[in-house]
């Protein structure tokens, strides 16, 4: 069985949404396109949003990594503006939005009504609270590595529904499939039937 990994960095898997780097030249398999925070430039704004638009193919499965990190030099105004951008870009080729947040839930909360796609949070690791006020507004969480040893969030895990779930290995050097195993087990479900959940959300978010 083979399993999908939602949001990696790393140009050996196949099957899995690989993480575009600013200014690469897009890939033969699915991938997503965006302009993280950390790499925002003010000067050269327009130049990355052009690269950002030549890398939209059939292969661009989603707009990300996008999003607001409070950690990062960029200017938070600055980094509202470019994600807002990245957010109509979005609804412009119908494209969901992986996004990157870091103590800044709520205020992606509140940009959320201005977009027409699918919004998954990535690498999710905080409060049950956050989960519950993304999931109630219809965001979808991909969980990664943390899962496997963090029982906070098993716990929060075993209340996420299904059909807002994927699983991903980021950055991290570990097997998708052990994710797979573990959440198939703090769920309570087959492998096969997460699997196939798994996939079918993957639907939704490509087709609306």
């Amino acid at each position: 069985m083979d399993f999908f990994d939602f949001h990696h960095h790393k140009k050996n898997i196949t099957y899995g949404i690989y993480n575009l780097d600013l200014g690469i030249t897009p890939r033969s398999h699915l991938y997503s396109a965006g302009i993280h925070p950390k790499d925002i430039d003010a000067d050269f704004m327009e130049d990355q949003f052009r690269w950002l638009a030549s890398s939209i193919s059939e292969n661009c499965f989603a707009i990300g990594e996008c999003g607001l990190d409070s950690i990062v030099p960029v200017p938070q105004k600055i980094q509202e503006k470019v994600f807002l951008r990245q957010i109509y870009l979005s609804n412009e080729v119908k494209k969901p939005l992986i996004i990157h947040c870091v103590r800044k839930f709520y205020e992606v909360i509140s940009l959320k009504k201005k977009a027409e796609q699918a919004m998954i949070i990535h690498g999710f690791n905080k409060k049950r609270a956050i989960a519950e006020d993304l999931l109630a507004r219809n965001f979808y969480l991909s969980f990664g590595k943390a899962v496997l040893y963090q029982l906070s969030l098993q716990d929060i895990l075993k209340a996420v529904p299904l059909n807002q779930l994927f699983l991903e290995t980021d950055n991290d050097d570990f097997s998708i499939e052990e994710l797979y195993h573990k959440v198939s087990e703090i769920k309570g479900i087959s492998l096969e039937t997460l699997n196939e959940q798994i996939l079918e959300n993957l639907y939704t978010i490509k087709n609306g």
